[in-house]
C-alpha cells in the first residue's frame, strides 16, 4: 500500500513537475514573443524614423533646391516677376524700327557686318551663348552703318543696347564711352562710366551741349551708391536712351537715372571702347523713331488706349517687349501693360482677346506656340495689375497675319506685336 501511495505521489510530482514545466514553457515562450514584438516595433519606429528624416532631408533638399533654382533664375532672368510701376521706368521704345542687330547671325570673329569704326576695330563674340561686337583694339569707336553716315537721327527717337558687367576677378576694370554728334561731327553729349567689378563700383560722369542755341553745356556725375542698386554684376545689363526734340532721357536696366529737359538734338551717335580686355562691348543695339512724349502724363497714356480702341475696336502695340525666342516680357514692356490694366480698370465689363504675333523668322512650329506663350504672360502680367483674367482671352496667331513686309528689319519689327481686340 505504501509502495503504491509513493508510486502514485511520484506520479503527482512528475505531472506536476512537467505541468510546471510546460507553463514554464509557454511563459518562456510567450516572453520570447512578447520581446520579439517589442524588438520589431523598436526596429520598424526606428526604421520610420530613419525614413522619415531621410524623405525630410530629401524634401527639404528639394525644397531648397527648388529654392536654389529660383534664385538663379531670378539672378540670370532679365525680367522680374514684380509688376509695379516705377515712376522712374517710363521708357517707351519707338514705333518705327531704324536699325536693328542681335549679332545672332554673324560668323565668330569677324567684324559684325552691320557696323562701321573710326579708329580701333571689331570682332563678334560671344559670352554664355549671346553674341556681340567686341572690341579688338586698345580704343575703338564705332557706329552703325546707315545711308546717311553723318546725320541719320531723328528728332524723336529711343536707342537701346546691352553691355555684360563680368564678376570680381575676370578683369581689373573697363571703361565705357557714349556720345552724340551733330552732322559735322562735333560732339553735343557724353557719357563717360568705369566699372570695377572687384571693388565692386562704377562712377561716370556726362555732358551735353545745351539747346536753343545756348553755348553753354549742362553734366552731371553717377556713383556707386546710386548705381548699385540697379546693376547686375555678372549679367548683361540693359541700357536705353529716349530723345524727344529737346528731352534727353538715360535708363540703366528700366530705370531713369539721367533726365535732362534742354539739350542739342544730335545727328548720330558713337560706342567708344577703351581697350581690349573681354567682356568689352554691345550687344541687341535698337535704334527707333519714336519715343516717350514730352513730360508725358498717366492720363495721356491712357487716352492712347482708349482712342485706339474708340476708333479701331483695338489697341496694338510693338513696345510690349519680351527675350529673343522665349516668352519672358522685358521690364520695360510693362510701361505698355500698365495702360492698358489702366483702362481694364476703369472699363471693368470690357473684354479682351490679347493676340501674341511674330515676324516669319524661324518655323510656324516654333513661333505658333511662341506666340500662345507671349500673349499668356501678357495676360499674367495683366491679371497681377489686379484686371479680371475672366476678361482676357490669350490667342497666338504665329506669323500668319503680318502687317509689313517681313523681308526687311523694320517690317519685322512691326509685325511682332500684341494686340487687344476688344469683344
Amino acid at each position: 500500500m505504501k509502495k503504491l501511495l509513493l508510486l502514485l505521489l511520484a506520479m503527482v510530482a512528475f505531472s506536476a513537475t512537467a505541468d510546471a514545466q510546460g507553463f514554464l514553457k509557454k511563459l518562456k515562450d510567450k516572453a520570447l514573443e512578447k520581446a520579439k514584438d517589442k524588438i520589431e516595433n523598436k526596429v520598424e519606429r526606428t526604421v520610420d524614423k530613419e525614413m522619415d528624416a531621410v524623405l525630410d532631408g530629401k524634401k527639404g533638399q528639394k525644397n531648397s533646391k527648388a529654392k536654389n533654382q529660383a534664385d538663379d533664375a531670378e539672378a540670370v532672368d532679365d525680367t522680374p516677376d514684380a509688376v509695379g510701376q516705377n515712376q522712374k521706368s517710363d521708357f517707351v521704345r519707338g514705333s518705327v524700327i531704324l536699325f536693328q542687330d542681335d549679332f545672332a547671325t554673324e560668323q565668330m570673329g569677324e567684324f559684325p557686318s552691320k557696323w562701321d569704326v573710326s579708329d580701333g576695330s571689331l570682332e563678334t563674340a560671344s559670352i554664355n551663348g549671346k553674341k556681340y561686337a567686341h572690341s579688338n583694339a586698345p580704343d575703338s569707336r564705332f557706329s552703325p552703318l546707315m545711308e546717311n553716315m553723318k546725320s541719320y537721327l531723328p528728332d524723336v527717337f529711343t536707342l537701346e543696347w546691352d553691355e555684360f558687367f563680368c564678376k570680381a576677378g575676370d578683369i581689373p576694370d573697363f571703361p565705357f564711352e557714349f556720345q552724340f554728334l551733330d552732322a559735322s561731327g562735333n560732339q553735343t553729349g557724353h557719357i563717360y562710366l568705369r566699372y570695377r567689378p572687384g571693388n565692386p563700383d562704377c562712377y561716370g560722369n556726362y555732358t551735353f551741349k545745351k539747346g536753343g542755341g545756348i553755348d553753354q553745356n549742362v553734366g552731371g556725375s553717377m556713383d556707386w551708391d546710386h548705381l548699385k542698386q540697379y546693376t547686375k554684376v555678372g549679367q548683361w545689363n540693359h541700357f536705353a536712351i529716349s530723345f524727344n526734340k529737346r528731352a534727353f532721357k538715360f535708363y540703366l536696366n528700366g530705370t531713369r537715372i539721367i533726365n535732362l529737359p534742354n539739350v542739342a538734338a544730335p545727328a548720330r551717335f558713337e560706342f567708344i571702347i577703351q581697350d581690349e580686355n573681354p567682356y568689352r562691348g554691345v550687344a541687341n543695339v535698337v535704334l527707333a523713331k519714336g519715343a516717350v512724349e514730352l513730360y508725358q502724363r498717366q492720363a495721356t497714356d491712357l487716352s492712347a488706349v482708349e482712342k485706339a480702341i474708340a476708333e479701331t475696336g483695338k489697341f496694338v502695340t510693338n513696345n510690349i517687349l519680351f527675350e529673343t525666342g522665349k516668352a519672358t516680357l522685358k521690364p520695360e514692356s510693362m510701361e505698355e501693360i500698365q495702360k492698358v490694366a489702366d483702362y481694364m480698370k476703369k472699363n471693368p465689363s470690357v473684354r479682351f482677346e490679347v493676340q501674341g504675333h511674330t515676324d516669319n523668322q524661324g518655323s510656324d512650329k516654333i513661333n505658333d506656340p511662341l506666340s500662345q506663350q507671349r500673349a499668356e504672360a501678357v495676360v499674367k502680367a495683366l491679371a497681377q495689375l489686379g484686371c479680371d483674367e475672366f476678361n482676357l482671352r490669350a490667342v497666338g496667331k504665329g506669323s500668319h497675319e503680318p502687317v509689313a513686309d517681313n523681308k526687311t528689319d523694320a517690317g519685322r519689327a512691326q509685325n511682332r506685336r500684341v494686340e487687344f481686340i476688344k469683344k
